[in-house]
């Protein structure tokens, strides 16, 4: 089985996409759960993705104000039908993609990443760097104290008479 490489989403796939956010979000806020994980939860939905063929469509959610994000994407899957009709109320598409939910960990991942650069060895790594750098370029940078070329000098150039005068508009005196 070969592998597709992952390709920018299409602008109907992104336009699909915002419409099922903000129409899963009205919904959430409207919908009344008898589950009690998602009874007063409040959810921010970051992403949607939605399949090329528009027939499938990923939400990705997080609990808003923190919180156990399992238990949330648990429950959505669970109430994942009565959401999806709930959406078919709020959006008008000819056809409503299957829905699948997932916890977004892109925030987790920044703050891990920003974790590391701000880590002792990395700072360390990077200030080492930066003296290096700085000591480079002050080395690379040295007064200028060749002759200057042959030809060239200080003294203003006088008009010999061994080139003919020329006048302004570039025709030959006498």
């Amino acid at each position: 089985m070969t592998r597709q490489r992952l390709k920018p989403q299409s602008q109907r796939q992104l336009r699909v996409g915002e419409e099922i956010r903000h129409g899963f979000a009205r919904a959430i806020a409207h919908g009344h759960f008898r589950d009690p994980d998602l009874q007063d939860v409040a959810v921010t939905v970051t992403d949607v993705r939605v399949s090329p063929d528009l027939r499938h469509a990923t939400i990705f959610v997080l609990p808003f104000g923190g919180g156990d994000g399992r238990t949330l994407v648990k429950a959505l899957r669970r109430a994942g039908s009565y959401l999806r009709s709930l959406l078919a109320h709020e959006i008008e598409l000819r056809y409503l993609p299957d829905l699948a939910f997932e916890l977004d960990t892109t925030f987790d991942q920044a703050a891990e990443l920003d974790r590391l650069l701000h880590s002792p060895s990395v700072v360390r790594d990077l200030a080492g760097n930066d003296a290096i750098s700085a000591a480079k370029e002050t080395r690379s940078v040295k007064p200028d104290r060749s002759p200057p070329p042959q030809g060239l000098s200080d003294r203003p150039v006088s008009d010999s008479g061994d080139r003919p005068a020329m006048s302004p508009s570039g025709r030959k005196t006498k």
